[in-house]
């Protein structure tokens, strides 16, 4: 996938996605964050209309903030180098890797 393309798709409705790009004002280094989350269910859900009992207003998966790691971006084949995963604030994770930086120097 070319940068421009993965770049827009990276950051297109991050509501429903949790996806965002952080830059290190220590390192310079710029970290692609995807929350991944293989828990969540497929199941559509919405609200049941009292008159029909049918569900209606399919919300499905709308806005839950992270994606299933079979729907991750962020792969080799597209680019990426150096992916980890791991549990926690990926904003602190940065920040540890940044004190390390720093104590190395």
């Amino acid at each position: 996938m070319r940068r421009q393309e993965l770049l827009k798709r990276f950051l297109t409705g991050t509501d429903k996605t949790g996806r965002f790009i952080v830059s290190s004002k220590i390192t310079g280094i710029t970290y692609f964050i995807e929350p991944i989350d293989n828990g969540k269910p497929d199941k559509l859900w919405g609200d049941v209309d009292p008159a029909t009992k049918k569900l209606t207003g399919d919300y499905g998966n709308k806005s839950i903030g992270a994606v299933k790691e079979r729907d991750s971006l962020i792969t080799t084949e597209n680019g990426f180098i150096n992916i980890s995963t791991f549990k926690g604030s990926p904003l602190g994770e940065i920040d540890r890797r940044d004190k390390m930086y720093e104590s190395h120097q």
